[in-house]
């Protein structure tokens, strides 16, 4: 190895070095990827919890998130829908959905399309 190549592979692994401090540092003060200074997008949930009122239920694998700001922001537009009620968790990648009425697939792909995240397996429960 040349002089030259090892002051490569220093700037690289220095470059390395700063990046990962940096993210460390963001996600220490409560940042997220989507979030400005630690602001946190707050959940709208439903008014009716009443599982009962809920008979059909799926659950759809959600792509592209990233941070917990992420779900927030795919269980809001989900619940936005009237007659659905929407979970979703970044732990496990998913949205679990209620509706009060059959649940229209191409319709659940299209508003988690429409906030900029993916739809991975879709499977409807009986």
């Amino acid at each position: 190895m040349n002089v030259f190549s090892i002051l490569i592979l220093l700037v690289l692994v220095a470059g390395i070095i700063m990046a990962f401090s940096v993210s460390a540092r963001r996600m220490k003060k409560g940042s997220s990827c989507c979030g400005e200074k630690g602001e946190k997008v707050p959940r709208n949930g439903v008014s009716d919890r009443n599982k009962a009122h809920y008979p059909y239920r799926a659950e759809a694998v959600i792509t592209q998130m990233t941070c917990d700001n992420c779900a927030a922001r795919v269980e809001n537009a989900l619940n936005r829908e009237d007659g659905i009620w929407a979970t979703v968790r970044i732990g496990t990648g998913k949205a679990v959905i209620r509706a009060k009425k059959p649940i229209e697939q191409e319709k659940i792909r299209h508003i988690i399309a429409q906030t900029g995240y993916g739809m991975g397996a879709f499977t409807v429960e009986p």
